[in-house]
């Protein structure tokens, strides 16, 4: 039996202990009441020979009653006793359950204790390890940094073009941020996906332009330039920056929990104008943080 089968049964034995006590006190208050009233029958020096036989039958069916309450109370305590010899046999499993519990628990401390060490001993190794490795990362993002000629990279809907991204492009422009944008680096007959992999890789930032249109089924190029976009982000840092366009909250949490996640500009609330002041900003301030 497990412990909580061992507790189960020790509960239940000490309710069933209290309620056979309880009926034991009550068969005990009422034999004392029954030789109480026997007690109490009197016969007087005048009664006659039929009163003295009518109180002595009635002393006769008190004590009678009072018999039997005391014997019912007899064999009540019988079972009390029984019970109480189950009950303290089922605690003193109970308590050797736990006991055992108790020793199992602190051998899983011990033994979890011992992981826990040999883990920090081989994170700390491959801290070390790590620390070599980002050195030479360090130096790779270093070269490819040198490498970059666009402060962001536009990932947009061409059916976004005309009422939004196209001025938004030219207000980053007349800020001095210079931009990828497809429309101006992809020229007749070049390879789209080239093109697009060298705007990825030669851009400090990605700004994704969300929108119905963007998220809609079928798009691939957009989903190829976003998976482009996370991949940079997870291996070199670079920061994707999403503005949503024409969507509620609710739309980005189905289409990318991930991106949803991210503080974004909203086209609802700022102007194209607005935002690219913002992107000025940001990038005068990271400019001046390194």
């Amino acid at each position: 039996m497990s412990i909580e089968q061992y507790q189960r049964t020790v509960n239940n034995l000490d309710k069933e202990i209290a309620t056979l006590e309880q009926k034991k006190a009550s068969f005990d208050k009422k034999a004392a009441d029954q030789e109480k009233k026997a007690a109490g029958v009197s016969i007087s020096k005048n009664a006659s020979a039929s009163m003295i036989n009518s109180k002595k039958r009635q002393i006769e069916r008190y004590s009678k009653e009072s018999n039997k309450a005391k014997e019912q109370s007899a064999n009540l305590m019988k079972k009390i006793a029984d019970k109480r010899k189950k009950r303290n046999d089922a605690y003193s499993k109970l308590q050797k359950k736990q006991h055992l519990e108790i020793k199992r628990q602190n051998n899983l401390i011990v033994n979890m204790q011992s992981d826990y060490e040999k883990q920090i001993e081989e994170l700390t190794s491959k801290v070390l390890s790590f620390n070599e490795k980002q050195l030479a990362v360090t130096d790779t993002m270093n070269e490819e940094n040198e490498k970059q000629e666009y402060d962001v990279f536009i990932s947009h809907a061409w059916e976004d073009k005309e009422d939004f991204v196209d001025d938004f492009v030219k207000d980053l422009n007349s800020l001095g941020v210079t931009t990828w944008y497809d429309k101006s680096q992809i020229l007749w007959g070049d390879s789209m996906r080239k093109k697009i992999d060298e705007g990825l890789k030669k851009s400090r930032f990605g700004i994704v332009i969300l929108s119905p249109n963007y998220i809609a089924e079928g798009k691939y190029w957009t989903k190829a330039e976003l998976d482009g976009l996370f991949q940079l982000e997870s291996i070199n840092g670079k920061k994707l920056l999403p503005i949503w366009h024409k969507l509620t909250k609710k739309e980005v949490m189905d289409f990318s929990p991930t991106i949803a996640g991210k503080l974004a500009m909203n086209t609802s609330s700022l102007t194209s104008k607005e935002i690219a002041e913002k992107m000025q900003y940001f990038l005068e301030n990271i400019n001046g943080d390194q």
